[in-house]
């Protein structure tokens, strides 16, 4: 048996490990546009209700258990309707203007200033010429979840050429935007979300690094070395104690089962969800799980490395227990 070599744990990807600056995460949307460029909105704001057991008949090709009645986790997010605020205009990857929409719910005007609008700036746009880029501003209608009264705002990038973003823009300025727009039943998403907080914890826990003999000096739950004499620093590299969890992370290809209005379609439980309560507007149904806690705003993006293995599954949903 050849020898167990493992030289450290822990990725060194993620660094350095500390807490999220703010709750909602950013997004590299240039690399997601590149990658689809038929899609019009790139991401949707959700937020995260729990977890159920789905019981889905596979009809993935050339699975063992085609044809049958399959069960496996999934996690539910509550996806009120978005809207623009404002259109933003890119020059050298730098703002060069930007135009307000019209119509901004009360909530909004409460946590950021607006200048009085006196009239409709869907004519502006035709205005403005010399631009390299326009994204939008937009928020989630989060009064329509019960959840809280402040919505979140995101930016996100449109798809396609300035003349079809343009086009994009003036049929939305002043409407509701649903999930239904942006993602289809049996689609991958990316979900870029802000992972639980687990605070102030040791380098078993943190790194994975395994315990010593019960007769080490100085500790069994700790590095036997924190590196050599010279130099005689402690390096980035030793698994330390240190803040785990609440991190920005991107959980790629999860697979949509189901979507739909809770008006049509209602699937809260007899005591409603646990932690949440009640879904009251446009739902999504994912596989698997999902990292953060219940409530935490979520951004679905559409994927940035497909896999045929996950592209290929199909599943028809039965019933939610």
């Amino acid at each position: 048996m050849a020898k167990l070599s493992r030289p450290r744990r822990g990725s060194l990807q993620y660094w350095p490990r500390k807490r999220a600056k703010k709750i909602i995460p950013s997004v590299n949307w240039g690399a997601i546009s590149l990658k689809n460029q038929d899609k019009k909105i790139l991401g949707f704001i959700c937020y995260k209700v729990g977890m159920m057991s789905a019981h889905a008949k596979d009809n993935t090709p050339d699975s063992m258990t085609k044809n049958k009645r399959v069960v496996f986790p999934v996690t539910i997010l509550e996806c009120p309707p978005l809207k623009i605020s404002s259109v933003r205009f890119y020059k050298n990857k730098k703002i060069a203007t930007e135009i307000l929409s019209t119509n901004i719910d009360k909530e909004l005007k409460k946590i950021a200033k607006f200048p009085k609008q006196s009239q409709d700036n869907s004519s502006k746009l035709d205005t403005i010429k010399d631009y390299d880029d326009m994204r939008i501003i937009v928020y989630s209608t989060i009064k329509k979840t019960g959840l809280k009264h402040k919505p979140d705002v995101i930016e996100l990038a449109i798809s396609g050429n300035l003349d079809e973003k343009m086009t994009f823009v003036k049929e939305h300025l002043n409407k509701e935007i649903k999930i239904s727009e942006v993602f289809g039943k049996m689609q991958m998403v990316d979900v870029h979300a802000v992972t639980k907080g687990k605070g102030y914890q040791g380098a078993v826990k943190r790194f994975g690094i395994g315990l010593r003999s019960h007769k080490a000096e100085k500790g069994v739950r700790r590095p036997g070395s924190l590196g050599p004499w010279h130099p005689a620093r402690v390096t980035f590299r030793t698994p330390e104690a240190g803040q785990l969890g609440f991190f920005t992370r991107v959980s790629y290809n999860s697979k949509i089962i189901d979507f739909g209005n809770i008006s049509e379609k209602n699937i809260n439980p007899s005591s409603g969800f646990k932690h949440f309560g009640n879904i009251k507007s446009d739902y999504i149904i994912l596989r698997g799980s999902v990292h953060g806690v219940v409530k935490r705003p979520i951004i679905l993006t559409h994927t940035l490395r497909k896999t045929k293995y996950q592209d290929k599954k199909n599943f028809d949903l039965i019933e939610l227990r």
